[in-house]
C-alpha cells in the first residue's frame, strides 16, 4: 500500500504540473526532486526514532502523515504550494519506509526472517510495478487529477488500518545485543544512532551498487527513444526487470530459508554485473533487454540478502538503525549516479555514462569479494 499509493501518482505529476500551472521542464525536476532530499533527511533520523520510541506507535504516525499528503495535493492551489507539499511528503515517506520495514522484521520468527525480508521486499516490488500502469490509465479513462489523488490516499488510508491490526511481541535485549553495545562507546556509540557503523563496508559496497542503476533508470527513456528510436522502450524496459525481479525473489527464497545470505548476495552481484557490461557494451535491443532481464534476476537475489547483512549486523534494538542505513546507502548511490551519469552524458555520450556504470559496479562487486564477506562473516551477531 505505501509503494502502491506513491507510485500511483508518480508518473502523472509532470502531467499534472504542465496542465495546471504550465510548469517547464526545468521547474518540474526542480520540484519533483524536493521529495527525495527530504526523504533521505528524514532516514538519517529514522532509524534513531523507530529505534528509541514505540515502534508501531512511529509507524501509525508517520503511516497517518504519510496518507494525508495526498488530500494536500487536492488543495495545492499554486506552484509554491504544491511544491511545498511535494516536498514535505518525503518527510513521512521516509520514516515510514524505515518504520514499516522494521516492524516487519518484528514480526517475523527468526528462523524464517532472511526469507520472510525476500517477501517483504516483493510485496514493495509488486505494488511498485503495476501502479504506475495503473494510474495511467485511470487518467486517461478518468481525466481527473483530484481522482486519483483520492485514490492514493485511501490505499495509503488502507494500509495504516492493516498495520492498526498487527500485533508483536515486545524484545528484550540479548547477550549479543549488549556485547555489540559495549563494543561501540564514546563518539562512535553518537554516530551509530544514525548509522550502523558496523555495517559501513556494506553500506559502501550498496553504494557502489546503486550508482549504476541511477544512471540507467534515468536515461533509460531518452536512450531508447533517441538512439534505439523505442518511443516505449522504457515502459517494456522497467516491465521486463519488475517481472525477472519478481521471479528471482520467489525463487530465490528457499536459499534464505536456509541461511545462504552470502551466497545470494554474491550471486546476484555477478548476475547484474553481467547486465551492466551488456548494456554498455552491445547498443541495441539486445543490450537493453539482456540488462532488464539480469538486472531484475540479479537485484531479486541480492537486494533482500544485502538487507539481511544490515540487520544481521544489528542487535534488535538497532534494526530501525539498519534498514535506515540500508535505505540511506541505496539512496545515496542512486544520487551520485544520477549526478555522475548527468555530468558523463552532458560533457560525452550515453555510452561513457554506461561504461561508467558498469566500472562502478563491478567495484562494487570486487570490494564484496575482497573484503565485506569476510567482514560481514565476522561482525554478523548470533540470533
Amino acid at each position: 500500500m505505501i509503494f502502491f499509493s506513491f507510485m500511483l501518482v508518480m508518473p502523472l505529476l509532470p502531467l499534472y504540473m504542465t496542465e495546471e500551472f504550465g510548469a517547464g521542464k526545468h521547474t518540474i525536476g526542480v520540484v519533483l526532486s524536493g521529495y527525495t532530499v527530504t526523504a533521505l533527511f528524514a532516514r538519517l533520523f529514522s532509524g534513531y526514532i523507530v529505534d528509541t520510541f514505540n515502534r508501531r506507535t512511529v509507524l501509525l504516525v508517520s503511516y497517518g502523515l504519510f496518507a494525508c499528503f495526498f488530500l494536500g495535493y487536492l488543495i495545492g492551489g499554486s506552484m509554491i504550494l504544491f511544491a511545498i507539499v511535494r516536498t514535505l511528503h518525503g518527510a513521512p515517506f521516509g520514516t515510514t519506509t524505515v518504520a514499516n520495514s522494521t516492524v516487519a522484521i518484528d514480526v517475523l520468527p527468526s528462523e524464517r526472517r532472511a526469507e520472510g525480508i525476500g517477501y517483504y521486499g516483493l510485496a514493495n516490488n509488486l505494488g511498485t510495478a503495476i501502479s504506475p500502469t495503473i494510474g495511467l490509465f485511470l487518467y486517461e479513462v478518468m481525466d481527473s487529477f483530484k481522482a486519483i489523488f483520492l485514490l492514493s490516499f485511501f490505499m495509503a488510508a488502507m494500509g495504516v488500518f492493516i498495520n492498526h491490526t498487527v500485533r508483536f511481541p515486545r524484545k528484550t535485549r540479548t547477550a549479543n545485543s549488549s556485547q555489540c553495545l559495549s563494543e561501540e562507546k564514546g563518539s562512535l556509540l553518537r554516530l551509530d544512532r544514525f548509522f550502523l557503523v558496523r555495517g559501513w563496508g556494506v553500506g559502501l559496497m550498496l553504494a557502489a551498487l546503486a550508482f549504476p542503476y541511477g544512471i540507467i533508470s534515468t536515461y533509460i527513456a531518452i536512450y531508447a527513444k533517441e538512439q534505439l528510436g523505442l518511443a516505449k522502450g522504457a515502459g517494456l524496459y522497467f516491465l521486463i526487470l519488475s517481472v525477472c525481479l519478481m521471479l528471482s525473489r520467489l525463487t530465490g527464497g528457499r536459499s534464505l530459508r536456509q541461511g545462504r545470505v552470502v551466497h545470494n548476495a554474491a550471486m546476484g552481484m555477478c548476475i547484474s554485473v553481467v547486465g551492466y557490461m551488456c548494456f554498455a557494451m552491445f547498443h541495441n535491443f539486445f543490450g537493453v533487454f539482456a540488462n532488464a532481464v539480469l538486472l531484475g534476476l540479479g537485484n531479486g537475489h541480492m537486494m533482500p540478502a544485502i538487507q539481511n547483512m544490515f540487520v544481521n549486523l544489528a542487535p534488535h534494538n538497532r534494526r530501525g538503525t539498519a534498514n535506515a542505513s540500508f535505505l540511506t546507502s541505496w539512496d545515496l548511490g542512486i544520487g551520485f549516479g544520477v549526478l555522475v551519469g548527468g555530468i558523463s552524458v552532458e560533457l560525452y555520450d550515453y555510452f561513457a555514462a554506461f561504461w561508467i556504470a558498469f566500472i562502478m559496479n563491478a567495484l562494487g562487486v570486487l570490494f564484496f569479494f575482497a573484503f565485506v564477506k569476510q567482514d560481514y562473516t565476522n561482525k554478523r551477531l548470533k540470533e
